[in-house]
């Protein structure tokens, strides 16, 4: 009981968070769901972690609604019918959101918003239409306070595209999340700019690489959460983590790692993933009775289990037995080469395993670079990142990140601080993302060094949130306590700044 009091008298805690963290605490006081004992073992070690999912996963963590279909038919379960214009198109989405859950009791995923209003916006005025998307961007952050909200834009031009990009610089909201799915072919320099603006003032749109996401899932795929590819009427049962610098730590040396302790503790995060996914699908009543699923705006067989891990540079330089991070992952050809090897041995037993109920892909399970927790510290980088303090430049970061975003069809991405005078130059950044990405990124994403919001580790938060907390005030935004944690313990905002003199012409 010690713990629900001291939830119930923490002042920092709004009434809503409050009863999230009772709610978690009441669910985990469930130990249906048991797993071997090296599992548990790991756990206490702190090898793999379950990214406090709960002990009983009575909804997918992550769920991907057809929203197009919400559009076509309506929803019989909320009585809401198709709408006609743009008012009635906001207000079924408003109502639909909020039976939407997810890990965080939040929708992860709001739709691709100009596709979906695009059709009502151009039967209005635009400053009407305008109004009342400044309305409905308000209604968001306001009642859907997670920054784990995600919209999605793009890759086409489209006024309402438009609009949100400039609602998004004049509001300079943290919620929603939102990412450009961009494609050079289809997406306008223009258009892309404009992206670039708002990317650089409000720390939104991130820039996805289309065509690679639409390669692995098709095009009726979901950017959610922090960055998460998923398929659209579909989402991610499940996503725990590896953390592979404690997963090195009872390693001799490289070969040992790859050939005995690598595959151990893959197999255990699969049993825990086996064993999450069948009690979901066979217990819980989500798939049985859920209206999402009775009316088929998700379907069971579209979803998959993610399979996370973060810390490669530690687990290499660790192997390597590399102190000075500066010499190490990202700056050392042998230390990245050893990255690769790691990432190769475990896209190979991933890939090799029989995942459960994972119909649309084969019955497999898909990687993801997970980006973190505000209790990591500085011991595990997100994903396969260079760690911060360490980076060198931007060019430099792209070569090595570009070899390992191909892994990770569930999402990755690097975040880089641009000094002001870059404001005045968008321009300059635009071809360093095209070329990226037609090398092999997958994500890319930045803000001004100067943002209130700012991209922590793939959320994103206000640094006068932030402020609130530290005077022990509260915060609306639910993950803006993630965002001090990961600032204070692994100086998560402290990114290197990227200059202007820097020569960007090489990277075209």
């Amino acid at each position: 009981m010690s713990d629900a009091l001291n939830i119930v008298k923490d002042t920092t805690l709004t009434y809503p968070q409050t009863l999230l963290a009772l709610a978690k605490l009441g669910e985990n006081t469930d130990h249906t769901i048991r797993f071997s004992d090296e599992y548990y073992t790991a756990k206490e070690e702190g090898a793999l972690c379950d990214l406090n999912e709960g002990n009983l996963p009575y909804r997918p963590r992550y769920i991907c609604p057809d929203y197009d279909l919400l559009f076509a038919k309506g929803c019989d379960f909320l009585g809401i019918e198709p709408p006609k214009d743009l008012l009635e198109a906001i207000n079924a989405l408003e109502i639909f959101y909020n039976h939407v859950p997810s890990i965080t009791c939040y929708p992860v995923y709001l739709g691709d918003l100009d596709h979906l209003l695009e059709p009502f916006v151009l039967k209005e005025d635009r400053a009407f239409a305008k109004k009342v998307l400044k309305l409905f961007l308000l209604h968001i952050d306001k009642v859907l306070t997670d920054s784990f909200v995600h919209a999605d834009i793009g890759p086409q031009d489209s006024v309402t595209g438009r609009i949100l990009l400039e609602l998004t610089e004049e509001m300079q909201l943290a919620i929603p999340n939102i990412t450009l799915k961009y494609d050079p072919e289809l997406t306008s320099d223009d258009f892309a700019l404009a992206c670039v603006r708002c990317m650089l003032k409000t720390a939104k749109p991130s820039f996805a690489n289309h065509r690679m996401f639409a390669k692995e899932w098709g095009e009726d795929y979901a950017i959610a959460s922090c960055y998460n590819g998923l398929k659209k009427a579909g989402g991610g049962f499940t996503l725990p983590r590896m953390r592979l610098y404690e997963c090195s730590l009872h390693a001799k040396d490289p070969e040992d790692f790859l050939n005995v302790w690598l595959p151990h503790y893959i197999d255990l995060q699969l049993e825990y993933m086996d064993k999450r996914v069948r009690f979901c699908v066979e217990e819980s009543n989500f798939f049985k009775s859920n209206f999402l699923v009775t009316e088929g705006f998700v379907k069971q067989e579209s979803f998959t289990g993610m399979f996370g891990l973060v810390g490669l540079a530690e687990c290499v330089n660790h192997l390597l037995n590399i102190k000075d991070n500066k010499k190490g992952f990202g700056m050392n050809k042998e230390a990245t080469a050893l990255g690769l090897r790691i990432m190769d041995a475990i896209d190979k037993r991933v890939a090799a395993h029989t995942a459960p109920y994972c119909d649309a892909f084969d019955h497999r399970y898909r990687l993801h670079a997970q980006v973190g927790i505000d209790t990591d510290g500085m011991d595990d980088s997100p994903g396969t990142r260079i760690p911060i303090f360490a980076e060198p430049t931007m060019l430099e970061q792209l070569e090595v990140n570009e070899q390992f975003h191909p892994y990770f069809p569930t999402g990755t991405g690097d975040i880089f601080k641009f000094e002001e005078t870059y404001e005045k130059t968008p321009e300059a950044i635009l071809p360093i993302i095209k070329g990226s990405l037609s090398r092999g990124l997958r994500y890319f994403s930045g803000y001004l060094e100067n943002c209130d919001v700012v991209r922590v580790t793939g959320y994103l938060v206000k640094k006068s949130e932030i402020e609130k907390l530290r005077q022990k005030k509260q915060s609306l935004n639910n993950v803006t306590i993630f965002g001090k944690g990961a600032q204070d313990g692994a100086h998560a905002l402290d990114r290197r700044i990227q200059r202007h003199e820097e020569d960007h012409s090489t990277h075209q």
